[in-house]
Parts: C-alpha cells; sequence; structure tokens
C-alpha cells in the first residue's frame, strides 16, 4: 500500500531506503529506546525540540527564558523576532499543507506537509522564512539547501503577492547562518522536481530494502537495533 502524504523527511528517507519509509511511515514502528552516552543528559532530538519550543515560547511572549542554547549566539535576532511578533509580522510553527494540485490544503488532510519555524511578513510582497538548526551544517549542506528551495516554494504558492522570499537556516550551535534569496519565478521553477519526487513516494507500492553501509550505519530497523530489516549491513 502506498504512503499517502509527503514531506520533506518522509521523502528523505523513501530516496535513502524504501523499507525504511515503509517501516516508519505506514507501519509506523517506534524507533527504539536509545541509552544516552557517556557525559549526554538529553537525546539530539528532545534537545532539538526543547531549544525550538523555547524560542516560540520567548517570541511569542509567553516567557522571559530563552534557552541558553539560542540566546548564546542569536539573542539580539530572536528579540527582533518577539518585536516583530507583537506588532503582528512574524507568525510561527505554520503547519502548511498542499493537495496534488498544489493548492493550499488543510494539514491533516494535505498530500503535501511542511513546519516552517518562523515567517516574517516584511510586506505582501516580501517574505522571510526562518529554520532554526540546533545539528550540526557539515554534511548536511544539500539536505539543507533542499529545504530553502522547498520552503521558497510553498511560500512562494501560500501568498500569492510574494515576489522576493528569502530563507534562513539558524544554526543556533554555530553562530552561522545560511541564507537564500528567490525571486518567485525562481521560486516557482522547484515544483516539478519536488512533485516527481513526491509522487515516486506515495505511488509507490513495493518498499525493498536497500543495504550499503551509508544507509544501514544508524538505521532504528537494522539487525543491531529494532531487527525489523534483517539485511542492514556495516
Amino acid at each position: 500500500m502506498a504512503i499517502p502524504s509527503w514531506s520533506y523527511s518522509k521523502l528523505k528517507d523513501f530516496e535513502k531506503c524504501k523499507f525504511l519509509a515503509w517501516l516508519k511511515h505506514d507501519q509506523k514502528i517506534p524507533e527504539p529506546e536509545r541509552p544516552l552516552k557517556p557525559g549526554q543528559t538529553e537525546h539530539a532530538n528532545d534537545r532539538g525540540t526543547r531549544v525550538h519550543t523555547s524560542c516560540e515560547d520567548y517570541v511569542r511572549g509567553d516567557t522571559d527564558d530563552l534557552a541558553p542554547e539560542a540566546a548564546l549566539h542569536f539573542g539580539p535576532e530572536i528579540d527582533l523576532l518577539r518585536v516583530l511578533y507583537a506588532e503582528g509580522l512574524v507568525a510561527m510553527e505554520g503547519e502548511w499543507g498542499v493537495d496534488q494540485e498544489w493548492s493550499t490544503a488543510d494539514w491533516k488532510k494535505a498530500w503535501g506537509r511542511a513546519k516552517l519555524d518562523v515567517i516574517v511578513h516584511w510586506s505582501s510582497e516580501y517574505k522571510t522564512v526562518i529554520d532554526y538548526k540546533t545539528g550540526r551544517k557539515f554534511g548536511n549542506e544539500v539536505a539543507h539547501m533542499e529545504q530553502l528551495q522547498l520552503y521558497a516554494l510553498l511560500t512562494a504558492l501560500r501568498y500569492p503577492d510574494a515576489e522576493v522570499i528569502e530563507v534562513e537556516l539558524w544554526y543556533l550551535d554555530q553562530n552561522e547562518v545560511t541564507r537564500m534569496k528567490f525571486l518567485r519565478s525562481q521560486a516557482l521553477r522547484f515544483q516539478a522536481n519536488y512533485n516527481r519526487r513526491a509522487l515516486a513516494l506515495t505511488t509507490c507500492e513495493v518498499f525493498p530494502p536497500n543495504p550499503n553501509k551509508f544507509s544501514c550505519k544508524w538505521c532504528q530497523y537494522g539487525p543491531w537495533n529494532g531487527g525489523q530489516c534483517e539485511k542492514g549491513v556495516r
């Protein structure tokens, strides 16, 4: 049975290993419990969720305490977002959905889905999308560039008057920003590629494993982890 909806993370799982995508997104088998490494107080994904939630609550004005990981390098920038939010220029945690015609759709029923940390509405013609990153930048450049393109595309589709779309990744730990600016016409060019990739996922009915050292190394379903896949290699 096909996986009926897609997101960027689902596409990456599918293109890495179809069996992984099926186990995770169709069978919805949870990741097994992992012990903390020596010196760790929380897992990376839990840390990311904590920092993202802190930024959201702070910008909204629900708290005056900002996670130290965010305040260390990006305190002034997040303070500015807080001011802009109070002025009605910032929206957060947007759950954006599109149908198969790439029209705006309800999140729960959408064919394609994306979550945005922040969008700044400077004007009807100029938008800035911001995504907080707590993981490493090195080694993720291609994936993060694709995310920028997808955010730009979805912003162009959602806001027909947007003529300039700026997309930023804030690497909170590294004190770095990756920024790209697209004209509306440029952003819309990414639709064909994402449509092709999304159709490959949502029409697929056979999900064979793709055993290789890159895909299997950290797989939660491999023989040395959950054990749902017997084909994993190291």
